[in-house]
């Protein structure tokens, strides 16, 4: 089966999907390594996105958790998260497809307001599928989106979250294939999408590699991401596939190991089939819940499931009040407010340095967290 990852993965859709998805696929190969597309997106990403992104030794952090941090710094990417590097290769993917709209699904609207960013510089109607809760915690990204010239269009069905805004999405996609690009944010859906973002977000470990080395002369023991969908965590763990470095996830543990409320279908799912792929799956019996919007999602994108499959990686349910303690140490010790998303991964790093088997760890700070600052300001008394 096309796009498969050892089993997982796949093309599980409606036969009206088959075609526009094999179409995209093909048009994908084609485009890859075209000099003339590759020189279009480095441009964009070096002028309109900000890349090369810094790769950041935590100091007083690193004292503090026992071992030595690297941070990579998507934070300080234009929009203020990894999700430009997929959205602009993807726009111009649509651009380059003759296609003149673009949807996308959003959760804690980083990927929203990403996408709505690429369409305002490409010319491109853009229209973001959002759950009604997400909407009410990401206000100011809402914001942002509309004052760019996005839809946004608030989804009510179901639990109103980032699994419903996807379900929205593909409805719109299957509906109007023929002007229409889905610009998928994650590491997820049917082929060719777990692949092509994975592609995307690579620049993020090729250059935390180069920049590595060029530091301390060899490679981090670990390299941790958080995992909604995993696009961050992908893009950072691909360019060390073939090294001797350990992977490590952090999924939303939500209120904790034992609970019933989490968004961790690596750490504690199944086998199953969403979204157009097979994976990993939270049970019907939890509800999906995580303190982070963007970790709020019943599965995981297929290729972070062969991983867990073949040991490759190791993935961890992060409950939100280590991630909230996390979110804290790293503005209190280096000046640095990550996003939530981003602070299970630091949580995790405390973790694996708090055992005492690593030395070197390298983070990828995945987003930064202005979107986070009324959700914050709730949960921490500062007076």
């Amino acid at each position: 089966m096309s796009g498969t990852f050892d089993g997982y993965g796949g093309r599980h859709v409606p036969d009206p999907l088959e075609a526009p998805l094999e179409q995209l696929a093909a048009t994908y190969d084609d485009l890859r390594d075209d000099d003339d597309f590759r020189a279009d997106l480095d441009l964009f990403l070096r002028d309109f996105a900000g890349r090369p992104t810094p790769l950041y030794y935590a100091e007083r952090l690193s004292a503090e958790y026992g071992a030595e941090i690297y941070l990579k710094r998507e934070d300080l990417l234009h929009g203020g998260a990894h999700k430009i590097n997929n959205a602009l290769g993807q726009g111009l993917l649509a651009h380059h497809a003759g296609k003149d709209r673009l949807i996308a699904e959003t959760g804690a609207g980083q990927h929203g307001t990403a996408t709505a960013m690429v369409g305002a510089l490409l010319g491109l109607d853009t229209e973001i599928y959002m759950g009604e809760k997400d909407i009410e915690r990401q206000k100011m990204n809402v914001f942002r989106m509309r004052l760019m010239g996005a839809e946004v269009n608030e989804v009510t069905r179901g639990d109103a979250g980032l699994a419903d805004a996807v379900d929205a999405a593909l409805e719109d996609f299957a509906a109007n294939v023929e002007d229409t690009h889905y610009l998928v944010g994650s590491v997820v859906g049917p082929d060719p999408f777990p692949r092509m973002v994975r592609d995307f977000q690579r620049v993020i470990g090729d250059e935390a590699r180069e920049q590595f080395r060029e530091r301390t002369g060899g490679l981090p023991d670990a390299a941790v991401a958080c995992v909604g969908g995993g696009s961050n965590a992908m893009g950072l763990f691909d360019a060390f596939r073939d090294d001797d470095v350990e992977f490590h996830g952090a999924e939303g543990g939500g209120e904790g190991a034992a609970s019933k409320r989490h968004a961790a279908p690596l750490a504690a799912g199944e086998d199953g089939v969403i979204h157009g792929m097979k994976t990993r799956v939270i049970d019907d019996d939890v509800e999906v819940h995580s303190v982070s919007a963007g970790l709020d999602y019943p599965g995981v994108g297929p290729e972070h499931a062969m991983f867990r499959a073949v040991g490759r990686a190791e993935y961890t349910g992060i409950p939100d009040d280590e991630a909230l303690a996390a979110f804290r140490d790293l503005a209190e010790y280096e000046g640095i407010i990550p996003a939530l998303e981003s602070s299970h991964g630091l949580a995790l790093a405390k973790r694996l340095a708090e055992a005492g088997e690593h030395d070197t760890l390298l983070v990828n700070l995945s987003g930064r967290g202005d979107k986070d600052m009324e959700q914050a300001a709730e949960r921490f008394d500062l007076g």
